[in-house]
């Protein structure tokens, strides 16, 4: 709940006067961001263990399994708490800092000179990369995430628009993971 409210503090007297988080396309962004939910389960749906292939579960990149313990999977608090910093914070703050903020400071030094939305191919390879990496075990579908996420950016030029994205995407992956027991997702 800290976490909650030091952001929106933050957002609304810091960010709010110099970024535009409104939406120009917001039917687009949530079926780009159930598209992402889609390739990130549809792996593991077609190809049972294939999360478990040394490429995914090895000492680099982890192993699919929750860090949450069996008790808290069972309570109704932490399940709420958990799915929403999954679709309210993990959007906002992962938004402002990969597409925000690292792909234009990575075409720019002074970031604030390049236009949201700005494409270097450099830049949108490198925040590509590296989103799939902060992924862990699920690189590969945090790489296809990663470019679409990028590509929206580039294509709506609008920090709101790819929150929106990524909030439908947490947010279907949250509804599946609660109600299909998948805590692997969870890591």
């Amino acid at each position: 709940m800290l976490r909650a409210a030091a952001l929106s503090a933050v957002l609304w007297l810091l960010a709010r006067p110099v970024l535009k988080f409104r939406t120009s396309a917001w039917l687009g962004s949530v079926g780009i961001g159930v598209a992402i939910f889609a390739i990130w389960i549809l792996p593991d749906a077609l190809f049972p263990g294939y999360r478990h292939l040394i490429v995914f579960n090895n000492p680099m990149t982890g192993k699919a399994a929750s860090s949450m313990a069996s008790a808290a999977l069972r309570d109704p608090l932490v399940l709420t708490l958990r799915s929403l910093r999954s679709f309210v914070l993990v959007p906002v703050i992962e938004e402002l800092f990969w597409r925000g903020w690292l792909m234009r400071w990575l075409i720019d030094a002074d970031f604030e000179r390049v236009p949201l939305g700005a494409y270097a191919p450099k830049a949108f390879w490198i925040v590509a990369v590296l989103f799939a990496a902060e992924h862990g075990p699920y690189w590969d579908v945090g790489l296809a995430a990663g470019i679409l996420f990028n590509y929206w950016m580039v294509r709506t030029r609008s920090l709101g628009d790819l929150i929106l994205a990524h909030a439908a995407a947490n947010l279907s992956l949250c509804v599946y993971v609660v109600g299909a027991g998948k805590w692997e997702y969870w890591l």
